[in-house]
């Protein structure tokens, strides 16, 4: 009897499963049942390429549909999944039907969190996650002349460069004192926070979001201290949370699907990759769950090689990049907390690399225009290198020369 592997959620992490799983040596079926209609394809564009229309949306798609053919990977797209009953080793679709596996891949993702003030749901509040979020997303901003962006995360600064880009009246709304510090912290968030006053967006720091007022859509955004924001359009970007549909089954949950080092859950022959997953990575000894392209793809094909019959630990090194106007900003790291941050370079450029500290290892770094020290850097952090401060400062010191 052929053995079914199924896979719940058709985005990066997916396709980073069924891009492997046949060079893996995996000779069973294999279906993947997606919400969304459309084939897998790439997300980091939506906030940056696709909006300001440089990337059409054929240039999203990873492969096309003779690529799951060739490969005899099953599409069930267009196919909400409700419910994943691990005893009866059964998913059952909104529709009713349901498909039987032996083997279960959790790739689910996460949905954006939505703004708990009155108003949130006026029409001209758009959220961006999904291709059908930037087609409407992009579709508003074309006939939109003044744009309130709330969160200053990696999805409200690029969505706010874009706009900046189109030539849109911005504002952008945070509650902390900086853009970005809850991942890059106080002293690169602030380098990152002069970019965008630079570029001309008006940027309300350390206020809260209380009321969205309207008549019939979204006409002004009310700050805690009573500043009133006009608006086109507000695009709320305050984070996303792992989602999973209703699961019958101990399954171990706790801020995403618990999963060992290998990205097994406890459930026999059930897996979990991409944001959805919290997984026991060796290297630092700690749970992580990540929300980035490159972890999603990569965990997804570790998990591909698991369900082959080649499971090996998972211990990448999380990575991610943001394009905001003309910068790249690229980070490698741990998210933990820090102990210091070490700069060579010049934050006001912005051109640097940044390197963050604990208990005297290099636990992340973040570089800005300086691409030739981003291969060093990324090894710096797979070392958990313990490094001069003087050197790592000093930018007539060679990066490759602090390597192990």
């Amino acid at each position: 009897m052929v053995e079914t592997c199924v896979v719940v959620g058709a985005g990066v992490a997916a396709f980073g499963f069924v891009n492997t799983i046949r060079e893996a040596g995996y000779q069973g079926r294999v279906v993947l049942v997606g919400a969304e209609s459309v084939l897998p394809y790439e997300r980091p564009p939506l906030s940056k390429q696709y909006l300001t229309g440089k990337k059409d949306e054929d240039a999203l798609l990873f492969q096309p549909v003779s690529f799951y053919e060739e490969r005899n990977i099953e599409l069930r797209l267009g196919t909400p999944v409700e419910e994943i009953d691990l005893q009866r080793r059964v998913v059952r679709s909104a529709d009713g039907n349901e498909l039987a596996f032996d083997t279960l891949v959790l790739a689910t993702g996460a949905t954006p969190n939505r703004l708990p003030v009155p108003g949130a749901e006026l029409a001209g509040v758009a959220v961006l996650r999904t291709l059908a979020d930037a087609r409407a997303l992009r579709a508003a901003l074309a006939g939109a002349e003044r744009v309130v962006v709330i969160g200053g995360g990696f999805i409200g600064c690029e969505v706010a460069a874009s706009a900046r880009t189109l030539g849109k009246q911005v504002a952008l709304v945070e509650t902390l004192p900086v853009l970005l510090g809850r991942a890059l912290g106080v002293e690169i968030g602030s380098a990152i926070t002069r970019v965008h006053e630079r570029q001309g967006v008006a940027l309300y720091l350390g206020r809260r979001v209380v009321g969205i007022e309207g008549r019939e859509r979204a006409e002004r955004v009310v700050l805690d201290d009573g500043t009133t924001l006009p608006c086109d359009l507000v695009v709320v970007g305050i984070g996303v949370r792992p989602v999973l549909p209703a699961v019958v089954g101990d399954l171990r949950f706790d801020d995403g699907v618990v999963v060992d080092a290998t990205c097994a859950t406890n459930v026999d022959g059930v897996w979990a990759a991409g944001d959805v997953a919290r997984w026991w990575h060796p290297r630092i000894e700690r749970f992580l769950r990540v929300e980035h392209y490159d972890n999603a793809l990569a965990q997804g094909a570790a998990v591909a090689k698991a369900v082959a019959g080649q499971p090996e630990p998972y211990d990448a090194v999380p990575s991610f990049w943001s394009d905001q106007y003309d910068l790249t900003i690229q980070h490698y790291g741990y998210p933990v907390e820090w102990d210091e941050i070490v700069v060579r370079g010049d934050l006001d450029e912005p051109t640097f690399t940044a390197f963050y500290l604990k208990d005297g290892r290099v636990y992340g770094a973040v570089i800005v225009r300086r691409p030739r020290e981003m291969r060093p850097a990324r090894r710096l952090v797979e070392q958990l290198a313990q490094v001069d401060r003087t050197l790592l400062t000093d930018p007539s010191v060679d990066l490759r020369q602090l390597l192990a």
